[in-house]
């Protein structure tokens, strides 16, 4: 019979634990710097528009973008794991998610990053302040990025060393283009720092300019977590904020509006192809994987008591920053 309590157990105990933490915390360094490599990659794609092979030089041209986006995606998820600490719930760092660059395919580097809590979550202000303090903490890195990317728009000569053509008449034509479409907040923000005497690049080229394109990135992210369904970061809001059949209605509307949004885009491009580029194929895909893996519904939460006014106003704000993230069709094609 095993004896607990005996030195010898306890030391091989112990030995265990510091080994299988010291395996987790290389698991996380290890992801983290296998996505530093891939978001690198796709930011000199993006950068220079080049498939690749790349030098050192052109690599390095991507390190501005791979720097941006690592520190939205790493603020975003330090603010679930830093409000989960606040409460004294368990959850692992973040696990960093990269996606190697595949040539002709459109992709970023990375499909974001996840915590793990490790530990059940039994009150709607847990809930709430978990899911919102991702959402929160990515906008504001995501704000930032982007106004220094506005503020600081190379001029003509940029554009023109990678498109020796792109002032003249036939630029573009025959050939297959890519444009990110505009939110509320890229265009407010244009609005406010761009000067319309200033050249400025169309949507058609501002995956060129490596913080306009993560800044980009990150609203697109942060919208697609937002949307109020299941336990994505706006599921939960919904659910702590409106209770489980208020939330369970808006999901179910949610979803039917995403399913809808991507059949219609599907059709558009792909049967009638009218290129009305209002609606996105994509929206489809991301219905499937809510339906099949993240669920519509939200787990019921043992706690029937209201949120604090506090609380509701920054989980309304939480939904503007939606609003004010979202595009309808996020990327389409000339």
């Amino acid at each position: 019979m095993q004896d607990y309590f005996s030195p010898t157990y306890q030391r091989h105990h112990k030995n265990k634990l510091k080994s299988k933490k010291l395996k987790t915390i290389l698991l996380h360094v290890g992801l983290f710097l296998f996505t530093f490599i891939t978001v690198t990659f796709a930011g000199a794609f993006w950068t220079t528009g080049q498939i690749g092979p790349y030098t050192f030089d052109s690599l390095a041209l991507g390190l501005p973008y791979a720097f941006a986006i690592l520190f939205i995606i790493s603020c975003h998820e330090f603010g679930h794991y830093f409000a989960a600490r606040h409460h004294k719930v368990d959850s692992t760092l973040p696990f960093f998610i990269p996606f190697p660059p595949i040539p002709y395919f459109i992709n970023f580097g990375t499909m974001g990053a996840v915590i793990k809590t490790k530990s059940p979550i039994f009150t709607k202000k847990e809930m709430f302040d978990i899911g919102v303090a991702g959402p929160i903490a990515g906008f504001i890195a995501t704000l930032a990025v982007l106004i220094y990317g506005f503020v600081n728009v190379p001029g003509e000569q940029y554009i023109l060393h990678i498109h020796p053509d792109f002032f003249s008449a036939d630029f573009g034509k025959g050939g297959m283009g890519l444009i990110f479409g505009d939110n509320l907040l890229f265009v407010f923000l244009k609005w406010v720092f761009v000067n319309p005497a200033d050249f400025f690049p169309p949507m058609s080229e501002i995956y060129h300019y490596p913080y306009l394109c993560a800044g980009w990135f990150g609203l697109f992210i942060t919208a697609m977590n937002m949307i109020p369904i299941g336990q994505l970061d706006g599921g939960h809001i919904s659910y702590t904020l409106f209770g489980e059949n208020k939330s369970y209605t808006i999901a179910s509307i949610a979803f039917i509006l995403l399913l809808i949004s991507g059949v219609f885009g599907f059709v558009d491009a792909l049967l009638l192809e009218m290129n009305l580029n209002f609606l996105w194929s994509g929206w489809l895909i991301w219905a499937m994987i809510l339906y099949f893996i993240i669920k519509i519904k939200h787990p019921p939460i043992p706690d029937y008591s209201p949120l604090d006014t506090k609380r509701k106003i920054l989980g309304y704000l939480s939904f503007f920053i939606f609003i004010i993230s979202f595009s309808p069709a996020p990327i389409y094609g000339l």
